[in-house]
């Protein structure tokens, strides 16, 4: 056979064009693409097997892909190109001669193994690509997609114009931490596994399911499939286990966004997602959020307070209210609690308005230390000019756990100005229980061990456990006004009852009981026939500035006689 150099060249060509088109050596494009260099070597069978060990690969057990056959292979007449892989497997090459054709003449055997080598070299490439892709954009310990790779599709569905045919949900495993501590933090992790799996199953190779980091995920998928998604989220039974004889209900907080196809980038999908998310994790009475106009509207204001809050704080924006905490017995004052304001270009801004966006981020910490300065600020300056003061309590955020110096950094604010310990109260809300134990522990431990009370505030409104004031050494009890009954209220004789109980309880274990939300004088002597004798409302005082308090402070005690 004569060597014509411009059909071969043509044909090497060809090969490696469409071969630089493929991702991986198993694509079925792979018989077209080597079609024309197999036709003129005399080809007739390309084959590559692919074995887990050598040992295997001697008893020929192992996988098998034929890339090129054209029917005419003779099996005693084959080129085979052995390749050891990284971890001890091991590759082979057959390439077939054509039945009733005379023998490669040695240019040709060359050109066969120049064809092979480069069959071999466009198989590594793709496994270093599959391993470079899984590093990037796999989630290693779940084995899911990462967030990587969410904006990644997400864009390429942007950039073919076709986004609108998406949805994305962004959800977070609820109580998540309160199944590790039930199974374990490795069971914990089968569990969300076998969860997340079990949703990607029900999608389609074009949706995904993608890891965050911890128990959240976000998931870009067809519009079609938003009923699919939205019941496997809202609650779906996990068996676990050898046997799979165990078996857990596992509920995801979501937030939706039906991505419109003017959709400007993939970041712009997972913002409006996180603002869905985080409204659905304040939500008691649903799973879920849709983001909407009126989510869109809290984005601008979200974004507004974030870019004002800098400013604010260097400008001493937020001022320090003491709401007075009163002694029943005889209506004294006993104490007071830190409330905080924002006074922004001469307007009040609620507390609701911004609270919750810096709770979002570490913003709410650095105003919880400002608070904890300028109520020590003012103490300082009454306890210097005479005034009998009374403890003052501050709220901290649980955002504030994972700060190994926070106890230290409580300590240096109140003895920065000599403020007696007993003057300080610390309140943390219940809903810590979802945070690590641990650390909950040891701020607990620490500042009672410095003599600075702590109190378990808003008891009752989020998922409590009876181990969060047994295994703690708390100071007080703060009972939510939720549970104070109202006139005219269908769950009063409920309420009743539960209340009752639970200042007993505190009461019973050593606990100061307090209950805040006081509004009417029926309440009142509600608390005064249970025996809880500290309480807290509008019955009694608003939020005072601080000039008001002072002055509150100089009159000490309070008729209420007329009650």
């Amino acid at each position: 056979m004569l060597f014509d150099a411009e059909e071969y060249a043509q044909a090497i060509d060809d090969f490696l064009i469409k071969m630089g088109q493929l991702a991986d050596v198993d694509n079925p494009a792979m018989g077209v693409a080597i079609r024309r260099i197999c036709t003129f070597l005399r080809i007739s069978r390309v084959e590559f097997l692919y074995y887990k060990s050598l040992q295997v690969g001697k008893e020929n057990i192992g996988q098998r892909m034929v890339l090129f056959d054209n029917g005419d292979a003779d099996e005693s007449r084959v080129y085979s190109f052995h390749e050891n892989e990284i971890g001890g497997g091991a590759s082979v090459y057959n390439v077939y001669q054509t039945v009733g054709e005379q023998d490669w003449e040695d240019w040709e055997l060359d050109k066969v193994k120049v064809f092979t080598a480069a069959l071999v070299t466009f198989n590594s490439r793709a496994k270093v690509t599959k391993i470079t892709e899984s590093l990037m954009y796999k989630d290693q310990e779940l084995e899911v997609y990462n967030l990587r790779y969410f904006l990644r599709k997400a864009s390429e569905l942007i950039s073919k114009n076709r986004i609108g045919d998406y949805a994305g949900c962004y959800f977070n495993l609820r109580r998540f931490s309160m199944i590790n501590q039930q199974v374990g933090r490795k069971t914990g992790t089968e569990v969300m596994k076998l969860f997340v799996k079990a949703l990607q199953r029900k999608l389609s190779k074009d949706e995904y399911v993608c890891r965050i980091g911890g128990d959240n995920f976000v998931v870009l998928f067809l519009k079609s499939s938003l009923d699919t998604v939205m019941s496997h989220l809202n609650g779906t039974e996990v068996r676990f286990g050898p046997d799979e004889e165990d078996a857990m209900f596992v509920v995801a907080s979501a937030g939706y966004y039906m991505i419109p196809g003017d959709c400007p980038a993939a970041t712009t999908i997972i913002d409006n997602l996180s603002v869905a998310i985080n409204s659905a994790k304040n939500l008691l009475e649903t799973t879920y959020v849709f983001f909407d106009n009126e989510l869109e509207v809290q984005t601008r204001h979200t974004k507004e307070i974030e870019d004002a809050f800098p400013s604010a704080i260097a400008n001493e924006e937020f001022k320090v209210f003491y709401q007075p905490k009163i002694m029943l017995k005889d209506y004294r004052l006993a104490g007071a609690e830190a409330l905080c304001r924002w006074v922004h270009n001469g307007t009040m801004i609620s507390p609701a308005d911004f609270i919750p966006i810096l709770e979002q981020t570490k913003s709410i910490c650095l105003l919880d230390f400002y608070m904890l300065e300028h109520v020590c600020k003012d103490l300082r300056r009454w306890l210097d000019s005479g005034l009998k003061v009374v403890k003052i309590s501050v709220n901290f955020s649980r955002r504030h756990f994972g700060d190994a110096t926070l106890l230290e950094h409580i300590l240096e604010i109140v003895d920065k100005y000599q403020i007696p310990h007993h003057y300080i109260e610390i309140e943390l809300t219940e809903t810590t229980t979802d945070v690590n134990f641990r650390e909950l522990r040891e701020i607990v431990v620490g500042l009672h061990e410095q003599g600075i009370s702590t109190s378990v505030d808003d008891f009752g409104i989020g998922y409590s456990s009876l181990n969060l004031i047994k295994e703690l050494p708390w100071n007080v009890l703060k009972i939510d006004k939720s549970f104070l009954p109202e006139a005219g209220d269908e769950d009063e004789p409920k309420k009743y009852i539960m209340l009752k109980h639970l200042i007993a309880l505190a009461q019973d274990i050593g606990l100061e009981c307090i209950v805040e939300g006081v509004e009417t004088v029926e309440q009142v002597q509600l608390l005064k026939e249970n025996n809880c004798y500290l309480a807290q409302g509008f019955f009694f005082d608003r939020p005072f500035p601080v000039e008001q308090f002072e002055k509150r402070l100089m009159e000490y005690d309070r008729d209420f006689e007329t009650m």
